[in-house]
């Protein structure tokens, strides 16, 4: 009996996916045999099980099931056509009767080759020219083999999808060539690579696993030539012949077919090389479509995610486009996320993208700042108080966890927790439950939460400020949010988004910058990332006057950073001279003040009247550092 799955809904739609496998899981993860991008899917939705008189579905998750005709699976047997519902993807199962085919088997790869006789190479242009003499086949066998190649054609085209190529491309050789057993070398990135391979036997029960001899298969790999050889296994006492012809698709070669017959008399010959020659370059071409088709659809399914995702976030940058791809994939789930990164990085856009984006998306979210409330007004914020807790508490009062019930809560500043809160959280998002501050009545809650921090929770850890087993609670999944310094390539977007934004309020006509102050934006180092970039635009808006942002209209430490540069240089060379005047001034104030100072950041500040965050930031945007280091 062989089963398949007729796709008749949803993305696989038209696609027949044979079940060659005992046990064939589907789900919305990549790793599943049959994996569909949907979010209605479960990563790991359900596993289909063939054995030799029954098939049967088994549902792995159980807060979201199969349906079979209609009904929830759960654990039951199918029947041949029987409707199958996964999310928004519709099968039917299909079985047929006929020949069991081979057995899968394991393969072995012998980097010693077996003493060979003989041996007989065929060039792949030599596979349709005119035999000699002696190998002309008779009228029957030529007709016999082009039913074969017509049946063999017929069947791969039809077939669709590379996983579900590769075991029906053997069972469909064992039909028409008489070996003994088989195996599908697939190469690796380098040509004459192995990289996997999948064997049959039609004898499994007397050790019929396939002997691929690596010479034999690396010398197919590399010149893309046939090879018929008559082999005497070490310790055997009769000869094997053994064929291999190469997967060729788009002159790239794909891997090799290797087949084996046993016994001295009945042996493979040439006629059978061009055979399995020409069923090689017929499924090559298949499998290069195939495999071009599989990176293609994984391809899209990242691109459609992408585009999918909802966000307020703007940037290009590779940095970004690797956080979109993370937060489309992390907002489906449920999991605890870890943001991290430095102050105004935007931690808290991303929590709501991720809460904009998951199944939560209908209920509340919640955000709470734990730096911005003492700990005893948080305790209450956070879990509710009961009337007469305290003083003040003159009714009951629902806590934010309690509101965001079926939701998420985003805790930002995690690592300004005092240990007393940390403690109860701990037993919150262990047990989903907890007690209002007065309270005695045990409160459950069902919410996602999000957390971030721009502090090292594992240096925290080490100087006993936090608690290890609640950041491995937090830390479920971890998303590291890049600085603006290291996506400069975002700037321009980021600082044109602002300008917009801020044209609008303040109701003027700004066209956008000038080279000089472009150069400005992204020569500086934005210690205070989006949000003082924000600030900076902001400013340069409100005080411009011109339709055209210029270095001027920028904050002194902004205007500092980049150097004149283009068009605006050469029209102005005394703003030019000027600006640079003035940033030569201040290297020399910093220089001699921390001489005075005898190396003294901090004492050099009080005396130029600098707070000391200033004076590092002034060095560093100088590049002062060395040159204080060792003074000439």
């Amino acid at each position: 009996m062989i089963a398949s799955l007729k796709a008749i809904g949803g993305s696989l739609a038209g696609m027949a996916l044979p079940l060659s496998e005992r046990d064939v899981s589907i789900g919305r993860d990549e790793t599943n045999r049959i994996a569909l991008a949907d979010s209605a899917v479960s990563a790991r939705h359900c596993v289909i099980t063939c054995a030799a008189d029954q098939i049967a579905i088994r549902d792995l998750d159980p807060t979201n099931p199969s349906f079979v005709n209609g009904l929830p699976a759960g654990d039951r047997e199918l029947n041949d056509g029987d409707q199958i519902q996964i999310g928004g993807s519709l099968f039917v199962l299909q079985l047929t009767g006929g020949d069991e085919p081979p057995s899968a088997s394991s393969v072995n790869v012998d980097d010693v080759s077996a003493a060979a006789p003989y041996s007989y190479i065929l060039h792949r242009e030599d596979v349709f020219a005119t035999p000699r003499r002696g190998e002309r086949d008779a009228a029957d066998r030529l007709s016999r083999d082009l039913e074969a190649l017509i049946r063999i054609s017929g069947a791969i085209n039809a077939i669709h999808g590379l996983v579900a190529l590769e075991r029906p491309l053997l069972e469909l050789i064992a039909d028409v060539v008489p070996a003994s057993r088989g195996a599908l070398v697939l190469s690796g990135d380098r040509q004459t690579e192995i990289a996997s391979a999948a064997g049959w036997s039609r004898v499994p029960d007397q050790g019929g696993a396939v002997q691929v001899s690596r010479p034999v298969v690396e010398h197919v790999l590399r010149d893309a030539i046939g090879i018929l050889t008559y082999e005497f296994p070490e310790g055997a006492t009769t000869a094997r012949s053994v064929l291999a012809a190469p997967l060729v698709a788009f002159d790239k070669v794909l891997g090799a077919i290797v087949l084996e017959k046993d016994g001295a008399n009945d042996r493979f010959d040439e006629g059978h090389l061009r055979l399995l020659m020409t069923i090689a370059a017929i499924a090559a071409t298949a499998l290069g479509h195939a495999r071009h088709v599989d990176t293609l659809e994984r391809a899209n399914r990242g691109l459609v995610a992408e585009l999918n995702l909802d966000h307020n976030m703007v940037g290009e940058s590779p940095a970004m486009r690797d956080l979109y791809r993370r937060i489309s994939r992390v907002a489906q789930t449920d999991s605890t996320v870890l943001i991290t990164g430095e102050s105004g990085t935007g931690k808290e856009l991303v929590a709501r993208a991720i809460h904009r984006n998951s199944p939560r998306v209908e209920k509340p979210f919640v955000a709470i700042n734990c730096a911005a409330i003492t700990e005893t007004l948080l305790e209450s914020e956070l879990f509710g108080h009961e009337k007469g807790a305290f003083t003040g508490a003159v009714a009951q009062k629902k806590g934010k966890l309690e509101v965001a019930d079926g939701g998420t809560v985003f805790l930002d500043e995690i690592g300004e927790l005092s240990p007393t809160l940390q403690a109860k959280l701990l037993r919150v998002l262990q047990d989903h439950e907890f007690d209002r501050v007065g309270g005695t009545k045990c409160v459950k809650v069902d919410f996602r939460l999000l957390a971030a921090t721009n502090r090292d929770l594992e240096e925290a850890i080490e100087a006993g400020q936090f608690r290890r087993d609640l950041f491995y609670r937090l830390n479920v999944v971890s998303l590291a949010l890049p600085a603006l310094r290291d996506r400069r390539a975002d700037i321009p977007l980021l600082a044109g988004w602002f300008i917009r934004r801020y044209a609008s309020k303040a109701k003027r006509a700004v066209a956008g910058f000038s080279s000089d102050a472009l150069a400005c934006l992204t020569a500086y180092e934005w210690p205070g990332n989006v949000r003082e970039l924000e600030n900076a635009i902001e400013h340069a808006v409100v005080l411009g006057l011109d339709p055209v942002i210029a270095r001027d209209d920028l904050p002194d430490a902004v205007a500092e950073a980049g150097s004149p540069t283009g068009a605006g240089t050469a029209a102005h060379p005394a703003a030019a001279r000027f600006h640079d005047t003035i940033k030569q001034t201040k290297k020399d104030l910093i220089i001699r003040a921390v001489g005075e100072a005898d190396g003294n950041y901090n004492a050099a500040a009080r005396l130029l009247g600098l707070h000391p965050n200033y004076l590092h930031r002034l060095i560093k945007n100088f590049q002062l550092k060395a040159t204080l280091e060792n003074p000439s």
